[in-house]
């Protein structure tokens, strides 16, 4: 009876080195390349500040949202938070300042995020989502350049 089981686990180790189910170096070699991809798709902190305020300009030059109704200014947001959600990723991706720092930043973003999480613009009514989203948009603006990183 032993003499079976040995050798059915003696069996199962070769299938198993075999069918590749062993740690070989091929699959440690594999997690860097993901990582180092990942890498270079998440932008630096400087590049994602730009594209951030250049958004945040551009919607001010286009007359920002001046229509007072419910769901005119839903787009101008969603143009608003790509930039922003790029941004926070570059922020957690930085190493040469700690989370603290970022501290402000990550509150007006989230307060952007709320803004949007109720799925449309509100208008301008008492409740209206566009303070969250706009508003918290210009201050990061300026916070960003209050608090350059070297």
């Amino acid at each position: 009876m032993w003499g079976k089981t040995a050798s059915a686990l003696f069996l199962a180790g070769i299938v198993a080195a075999s069918t590749g189910c062993s740690s070989s170096d091929n699959a440690v070699d594999e997690k860097p390349a993901t990582t180092a991809a990942a890498k270079a798709e998440t932008p630096n902190v400087a590049e994602a500040k730009t594209k951030f305020q250049n958004a945040v300009t551009a919607f001010d030059l286009a007359g920002g949202c001046v229509d007072k109704a419910p769901g005119t200014c839903w787009e101008q947001m969603q143009t608003l938070m790509g930039p922003a959600r790029t941004l926070r990723q570059a922020m957690n991706a930085e190493k040469s300042v700690g989370p603290e720092f970022w501290t402000e930043a990550y509150r007006l973003i989230d307060r952007m995020e709320e803004g949007v999480a109720v799925g449309d613009d509100r208008g301008v009514v008492i409740g209206s989502n566009r303070p969250m989203v706009f508003g918290s948009a210009h201050t990061l603006f300026r916070w960003l350049d209050a608090h350059p990183i070297a």
